[in-house]
């Protein structure tokens, strides 16, 4: 999924916010599949926390090893049900957490466009979102502040289709873009290219950037670009009937920006069969503008609006966010005869789940019912089915970092081996999915190399 407009899928994403640990980032040592990415947790982890102080997140700290900690402003409450199965999990030794939202709950003093949550507004993405910004997105959180230093020039309409190369060094010398309104065509020039234009169009830009330097594509002398292509793995899932709340009093529930998290618990210590890796669980319950489950209910008149009344905060839900692996054979490549509106080759897809997301689904329906189940939640529907790849718009891959030149195309800070100053600083460089969300580790991944860009250009390296 592309979002063509000014701040992309940060203006829809879920606001939940994790950071990854080296059960992620050394999976490899841990189970010995794929590559291991050539950081650690501790080389990121000022990063993550630069990013939490600069644009809020909600939580409450677990000392998890496996879902390292953030620096959280003031959490949402969890209600009755929420508590309910969180207190039976423990004496499983699994943790249901407050939803880890990119939500600002105390304020930014250094951000004039965003204002702290007040837990009363539409959260939900359909309606409209947080149009008090209290919720992170690109404009409000980053774009605008950095306009109005008088440091950036900001055009929109403006599609970009090639990094263009200096015939003689090979180098990046800037970028060929078309108006999208006039279909003009032209070029910036710089001396160092950033692309961060997703890790889908990433991808597609370095394979369309072909020259006498780079046949292949720029930065491809590995033929990876486009490979290795992964994302999460959703649709098992569960709805419960948490009984106690039915016909009790209505609870403001709709105006927490998120309901629940349950982190992985499978292949940590022990080794589950049939599937390496894990999956988490994202959750709500509670009262919501209008009832879910209204349009099931049987009955019309008087007793059908009593029933819904009743039932409408006892329901509780969650499903599955699982990783997939990294495989080279999943990979994107361009089209040879489909163009997009522009007349842009458009991307070409050979990717499907494997065994091992197949065996995980199954496992997320078996736990799933098992934690509800012990906790003394009804279970009133169980969703099996996996939804189609790419469901998730968890786009990560196709530009894998690494510390060898033949088998990935960035190095640790996301700068191209075959041509320094270009820099790919998106989630297409992920090593692996993990089964977190990537919007903090891709931000946090940015600012330590803009970090590492600003040194190597003041020291003439770039």
């Amino acid at each position: 999924m592309r979002a063509r407009c000014l701040g992309g899928k940060t203006n829809i994403w879920g606001r939940l916010a994790l950071r990854l640990s080296d059960y992620d980032f050394k999976a490899k040592s841990h189970d010995g599949y794929g590559e291991d990415w050539p950081i650690s947790y501790q080389d990121l982890a000022p990063y993550y926390d630069k990013v939490d102080l600069y644009l809020g997140i909600s939580g409450v700290k677990e000392n998890l090893p496996h879902l390292p900690d953030s620096l959280f402003q003031r959490p949402t409450k969890l209600n009755f049900g929420e508590v309910k199965l969180r207190e039976r999990l423990a004496q499983m030794g699994r943790v249901l957490t407050p939803y880890r939202a990119g939500v600002t709950t105390d304020g930014l003093k250094h951000n004039k466009y965003r204002s702290k949550c007040f837990g009363r507004g539409a959260c939900n993405r359909r309606p409209g979102g947080c149009d008090i910004h209290a919720a992170f997105d690109s404009p409000t959180g980053l774009i605008y502040p950095a306009m109005d230093t008088g440091n950036l020039t900001l055009r929109t309409n403006s599609i970009a289709y090639e990094v263009l190369v200096d015939p003689n060094s090979g180098r990046a010398r800037g970028v060929a873009f078309l108006d999208s309104q006039t279909r003009k065509s032209y070029e910036a020039k710089a001396k160092v290219v950033i692309l961060a234009a997703s890790t889908l169009e990433s991808a597609r830009l370095l394979l369309l950037s072909r020259s006498r330097q780079h046949p292949n594509g720029i930065g491809n002398s590995s033929g990876h670009v486009g490979h290795n292509f992964c994302e999460h793995v959703m649709g098992p899932g569960i709805t419960g009937l948490v009984k106690e709340l039915v016909g009790k009093p209505h609870t403001l529930d709709d105006g927490r920006p998120g309901g629940f998290y349950v982190p992985r618990f499978r292949n940590l210590a022990d080794r589950q069969p049939g599937f390496i890796r894990g999956y988490g669980f994202e959750g709500e319950s509670g009262h919501t503008m209008f009832p879910s489950h209204a349009l099931e209910t049987p009955g019309f008149g008087a007793g059908f609006k009593k029933t819904v009344r009743d039932y409408a905060g006892a329901f509780i839900s969650m499903g599955g966010f699982g990783e997939v692996l990294p495989r080279y054979e999943s990979y994107v490549e361009l089209d040879p005869e489909t163009k997009d509106r522009w007349g842009i080759p458009v991307l070409r897809f050979h990717y499907r789940f494997g065994d091992n997301e197949r065996k995980m689904a199954e496992d997320m329906v078996a736990a799933a019912r098992e934690m509800f189940e012990a906790a003394g939640i009804e279970v009133v529907g169980v969703d099996r089915e996996i939804l189609t790849e790419g469901w998730s718009i968890h786009e990560l891959g196709t530009a894998r970092m690494g510390s060898d030149p033949k088998t990935s195309v960035l190095n640790q800070f996301q700068q191209s081996h075959d041509v320094r100053n270009l820099f790919v600083v998106d989630g297409s460089s992920h090593v692996s999915a993990s089964c977190q969300n990537p919007t903090w580790t891709i931000m946090a991944l940015a600012w330590r190399s803009c970090e590492y860009l600003t040194d190597q250009f003041k020291k003439g390296n770039l």
